[in-house]
């Protein structure tokens, strides 16, 4: 807790650092992507970090079953997913962050907030 404290105090001398790292943080997350299918590749769905769907590519075969529950059931896998993946993603980078102006990664709440 001392040690965090410390940080923090830190922390406040070097603001203009910090304000850099979030700049440099935010205009990455949109380049953070990550993709995930489900039912052996009948759907594929790719999202980036402002976690937004970028795409929902449904296959052929997919189709051709003619199974709109099952289908349901796939893009909300598949959906699920690549948040999951990209979700991780941000976590990493935001640890990254917090290493790199002195914060422990705990003090960013383990991620990004309102991600897991």
């Amino acid at each position: 807790m001392l040690k965090e404290i410390g940080a923090m105090m830190g922390l406040l001398k070097n603001q203009g650092k910090i304000q850099e790292a979030v700049q440099k943080f935010k205009s990455q997350v949109g380049t953070i992507t990550a993709e995930a299918s489900a039912g052996a590749g009948y759907v594929t769905v790719r999202v980036n970090g402002k976690l937004e769907i970028l795409s929902v590519k449904i296959s052929e075969e997919a189709m051709k079953l003619n199974d709109r529950e099952m289908l349901e059931d796939l893009v909300a896998a598949a959906t699920n997913q690549a948040l999951t993946k990209v979700r991780q993603q941000l976590s990493e980078e935001s640890a990254k962050m917090a290493a790199e102006i002195g914060l422990p990664p705990a003090m960013l709440g383990g991620g990004i907030p309102g991600v897991g």
